[in-house]
């Protein structure tokens, strides 16, 4: 593609950017269920750092506002594929189908509407509005994609200087036999895309998506080209990675999929934790007390998350097993983070500024919230950040890719990681250290050549706007001789005992920590025959949860509940968690005994 004279010449050391793959407008039925009105343009204009007016509406006009301290670098809309031709159907007043009982549930009654259509859209079922063969729900459909498309392309590089890039994209809203979560955005390199956006009522389960693609964009001949990101694997029950049964499988997984999101709105899929089962309590961060998005709503079915639940952690590790028996590693996957607004916010990350992201039905109603502006837990989300050169889809999506990349859980941390046997001990006292880093290892995200030892080098920076960090840590995980997943956390830099805390009553941070950190580490344990993967985490000192900030400001002492009024009770509640530590987190690397440096 050709790239504007004024885009800043590309940088063979990369860059990073900063972005937000998972955003819902006006277009997700769940999203106007609660009356947002956002465009896509308008959430790419927010996205570029314009303010926008959100729900509740009175007389036509928003109560409340919102707007990026930071502009994004990148964004994609990714509304649902499933139900767009029912909502621009109830939404017009044009349509044949407006005056039917569907749609007139539809706007009448938002919140049984919500559960009404996807419960037909998560069984693989059209609803009723839709006809023979839901062919009426498929031509609504053109509208609504058209438009997304068309603000993907006015939204990319409007001024001409690679400072904004948006990617064609839209979400693909899968479930299993139990309704479990097998959700995917389906992100586009280009503006050649699919006639219409394939659904999981039209492909039936994952399989189908990526033939779907292959014959109608990737093998098409046109040049179009998609990746394929899974997100929320927290709420599958184990059923977003399950095993493929056939080296062709594989083959589609690792051609479709080489990420997945690791945190979002919904919660944090990195690692599992349940004391007595996991040592490593930071992987207690942004953990949903139930294992499906059923789960949410059907409380007497309600489960608590497993190891073996979809937790990155252990997809990796199954990726490993698998590779021992079958040839080929099915989860070779990167790292992201994402929103997952549903109000059409991408990057609203501010926990300090938090106005919730939705998505669970709900209306607005016409006056502002009294209590707490999302559920309890649920959290703000996270960042994509990409290491490419430039600010161009092409460079972007070669980032995504190559898996250069790694999730963020709000703070623009400054994250690298370079692997392999040649790095050099000295390499963090070098001036030209990320040049010696690409020169000497390989970044996250690749696969790694055999060798007789192993080093790891890991920089970070600070968010200038954020906290400092308190630790770097490396986990390295692999399958022991009887097929059992292990894991080690090592903490390689700083110090998790810097004696770091937050005010709960001010949410004002108190003490030391690092504005950079940076060192090269030596797996003590390195076996040249046991194949691993290694990925980095940069931690900060403890902050207060978006809640918490909320709570505090509204002046809530938990010590006197009788001073708590009934719709800030949550704030006093035994599962709210006041404090976090955000983070970032690489992408892995991958060691096989007998390999080159294959690459994704």
């Amino acid at each position: 593609a050709d790239v504007p004279a004024n885009c800043p010449p590309p940088n063979p050391l990369n860059n990073v950017y900063w972005g937000d793959l998972h955003v819902h407008t006006r277009y997700s039925l769940d999203a106007s269920t609660q009356d947002t009105r956002t465009t896509p343009d308008q959430a790419y204009a927010f996205a570029r750092g314009e303010r926008l007016g959100l729900q509740p509406w009175q007389d036509g006009k928003p109560l409340r506002s919102l707007q990026l301290s930071r502009p994004l670098d990148f964004a994609a809309v990714t509304d649902h594929a499933e139900l767009l031709g029912e909502v621009a159907l109830c939404s017009d007043p044009g349509s044949d189908s407006y005056g039917s009982l569907w749609c007139r549930g539809f706007r009448a009654f938002p919140r049984a509407a919500f559960f009404l259509f996807n419960s037909a859209a998560a069984s693989g079922r059209r609803t009723g509005l839709c006809g023979d063969n839901g062919e009426r729900c498929l031509e609504a459909t053109r509208g609504p994609w058209q438009d997304i498309l068309r603000a993907a392309e006015a939204g990319n590089d409007p001024a001409g200087d690679c400072s904004f890039t948006s990617f064609p994209a839209y979400e693909w809203t899968g479930a299993s036999e139990n309704l479990s979560n097998i959700h995917r955005n389906v992100i586009f390199r280009n503006s050649i895309v699919p006639v219409l956006p394939e659904s999981f009522v039209d492909s039936g389960d994952e399989k189908g998506l990526y033939l779907s693609l292959a014959a109608n964009c990737l093998d098409a001949g046109t040049g179009c080209d998609a990746l394929v990101i899974p997100h929320n694997s927290n709420l599958s029950d184990g059923y977003m990675f399950q095993m493929p049964e056939s080296l062709e499988e594989i083959a589609a997984r690792r051609r479709f999929e080489p990420l997945m999101e690791l945190i979002q709105h919904k919660g944090a899929s990195e690692c599992y934790y349940a004391p007595g089962v996991s040592e490593d309590e930071l992987c207690a961060f942004e953990q949903l007390p139930y294992n499906t998005f059923g789960g949410k709503f059907i409380r007497w079915g309600r489960e608590l998350a497993g190891p073996g639940d979809g937790f990155a952690r252990g997809v990796l590790a199954d990726g490993l097993a698998a590779r021992d028996t079958g040839g080929a590693n099915p989860f070779e996957l990167g790292f992201i983070g994402s929103t997952d607004t549903h109000l059409g916010t991408p990057g609203a990350v501010d926990e300090k500024n938090f106005l919730g992201h939705g998505g669970a039905g709900a209306p607005a109603g016409d006056e502002l919230p009294s209590g707490l502006v999302d559920d309890l837990e649920f959290n703000p989300g996270g960042l994509a950040a990409v290491w490419a050169p430039q600010n161009t889809r092409d460079a972007l999506f070669d980032g995504l890719r190559r898996r250069e990349t790694y999730a963020t859980s709000g703070p623009r941390i400054e994250l690298r990681m370079f692997a392999g046997d040649k790095i050099q001990p000295e390499l963090c006292e070098s001036p030209d250290l990320v040049e010696q880093g690409y020169a000497q290892g390989q970044p996250m995200g690749a696969v790694l050549p055999a060798s007789s030892t192993l080093k790891v080098a890991v920089i970070a920076q600070q968010d200038p706007d954020s906290l400092p960090l308190q630790r770097l840590q490396v986990i390295k995980g692999w399958v022991d001789q009887d097929g059992q997943p292990q894991e080690a956390v090592y903490d390689v830099a700083g110090n998790p005992d810097n004696g770091a805390s937050v005010d709960l009553a001010s949410c004002t941070p108190q003490g030391a920590g690092a504005a950079s950190l940076c060192t090269v580490w030596a797996d003590p344990a390195f076996d040249p025959e046991q194949p691993a993967f290694y990925y980095s985490r940069a931690v900060e000192n403890p902050s207060c949860r978006w809640s918490q900030h909320f709570c505090a400001a509204q002046g809530v002492n938990c010590d006197r509940p009788q001073t708590v009024p009934d719709e800030l009770s949550a704030c006093c509640a035994p599962e709210h968690r006041p404090t976090i530590q955000e983070r970032a987190v690489s992408s892995p690397v991958w060691y096989y005994p007998d390999t080159g440096n294959e690459g994704p």
